[in-house]
């Protein structure tokens, strides 16, 4: 057995995406977040500038002695590939078993992907996607505002801005016929019955958060590092930011309140 928790990342809220997969997939393991609300969102960002916030991020995770560390993170995932040859310890992005999991699902071979402006100009999804089937048309499109909709709580299906900003960015995915579209960031998820809503009931939507945590918890069982305690795990909190509207945000879509449980550290130590 080993206890030792799994370091999940992000630029913000959008990585409990994972999280909750993660639960879900592996129920006993101990889980540190650190989401760095306070230079949210990383997609705007230089390439250099987000591979020295990666570096930071995982450090910090390491002084908790984790076992795994993922970046539930698209842009990350993305620019910062260097932090698999770098780190001590198992990691994972997103990108590979996202892209993994869509060119299994689609039967057109059309595939669309959204994400933050620095994964779509990086397109690493559409290279990953060619090494599992040089055959697919890949539709890239960045969609900058979604992120500061989710962070903003502008989640609800029903919201006329939310729906107006999604029809306008997925309107070429739409046009192409796609039928698979890769959330290539994991706050997408957040608004995937919004995106579903404008996409359509048949559109298979590839949830970047549910394909990693299953990913990594078959990488965790061949390393030998699954905690196969019968306890629930535990779940641990930081931000780079004050924790208040983290709270709100996370309590709803965890399902359950984690008010006074998340903590505010100095990410620029690390």
């Amino acid at each position: 057995m080993n206890n030792a928790p799994i370091g999940v990342f992000d630029s913000g809220l959008g990585g409990l995406t994972a999280v909750k997969e993660l639960r879900r997939v592996l129920p006993n393991e101990n889980i540190v977040y650190f989401g760095d609300t306070g230079r949210v969102p990383y997609g705007t960002r230089s390439n250099s500038t987000i591979r020295k916030y990666a570096a930071q991020d995982t450090k910090f995770l390491l002084k908790h002695n984790v076992k795994m560390i993922i970046a539930a993170c698209g842009t990350v995932s993305s620019v910062a590939s260097n932090l698999k040859r770098d780190l001590p310890v198992p990691y994972t992005g997103v990108v590979s078993p996202t892209c993994f999991a869509a060119a299994k699902a689609t039967e057109n071979k059309i595939i669309g992907v959204i994400g933050t402006t620095a994964t779509i100009n990086s397109h690493s999804y559409r290279d990953m996607l060619n090494t599992f089937d040089s055959g697919l048309t890949v539709i890239e499109q960045d969609c900058p505002l979604f992120v500061p909709l989710v962070e903003n709580g502008f989640i609800d299906k029903n919201d006329p801005v939310t729906r107006l900003v999604i029809e306008r960015y997925l309107d070429k995915i739409i046009e192409a016929g796609a039928d698979t579209v890769i959330l290539g960031c994991t706050h997408y998820p957040i608004i995937s019955e919004a995106i579903r809503e404008v996409v359509g009931r048949d559109v298979r939507l590839i949830d970047s958060g549910r394909e990693t945590a299953i990913y990594a918890a078959k990488i965790l069982k061949e390393k030998g590092l699954l905690n196969d305690s019968k306890e629930t795990g535990s779940s641990e909190f930081f931000v780079s930011d004050t924790p208040e509207g983290f709270e709100s945000v996370a309590g709803v879509f965890l399902g359950e309140n984690v008010s006074h449980t998340v903590e505010q550290i100095n990410i620029e130590l690390y």
